[in-house]
């Protein structure tokens, strides 16, 4: 008996009974975490992974994981009117995302998930300049989270893991060709219960 394959069985086992109780459980350890609890970001894979707390300290720092794992923020951050026509994304419910790479991607949500865009990096160090707070904004975990559409002027930066829940709530809420008469509101909702948060 080796000490990898009891500490699979370990890992399997916790990994097993969590599932049977239907708790949700680190992506990393199996351990259950509470409703509140940390998130990853996978560079390699572009997704969100729920982590414990011990194993979110573990990727506490910059370059833990050698940066294929980023401890998601927590801030949020109102800003004031932002505008964005530089950046050439013609639709009111988008996120910004620069990337490591100097790159910035632009992501809208749809029934199907999230849609994304290359943005002109030039354009958004030119915002960042008439909004110097979009200067502090992480690459990759971060994003400044717009919403103009039926009038509303909401721009936030926000962890990355909200945009996805942002992204979720359309996709649950989408019926038909033009959405319904159900996600619009639950977009407002959403917005709603933004809190600012350091």
């Amino acid at each position: 008996m080796t000490t990898d394959g009891a500490l699979a069985r370990l890992i399997r086992s916790s990994a097993d009974r969590t599932a049977a109780a239907g708790v949700e459980a680190c992506d990393l350890c199996a351990a259950p975490v509470p409703d509140e609890h940390a998130h990853l970001y996978d560079t390699g894979q572009d997704e969100v992974r729920c982590v414990c707390g011990p194993c979110s300290v573990l990727f506490a720092g910059a370059g833990a994981g050698d940066g294929h794992y980023r401890l998601v923020p927590r801030r949020r951050i109102r800003l004031p009117k932002v505008d964005t026509a530089a950046l050439g994304v013609p639709v009111g419910l988008v996120f910004f995302v620069p990337r490591a790479d100097g790159t910035v991607t632009a992501q809208g949500p749809s029934p199907a998930g999230a849609m994304r865009w290359e943005v002109d990096a030039a354009a958004w160090i030119g915002l960042a300049e008439t909004c110097p707070q979009l200067a502090s904004v992480e690459p990759e975990v971060e994003a400044l989270l717009v919403n103009t559409v039926h009038g509303l002027d909401h721009h936030w930066i926000v962890p990355i893991d909200d945009c996805y829940r942002m992204v979720a709530v359309v996709r649950r809420e989408w019926r038909g060709l033009s959405g319904g008469g159900q996600v619009w509101p639950a977009v407002e909702r959403f917005f709603e219960d933004l809190t600012e948060r350091s």
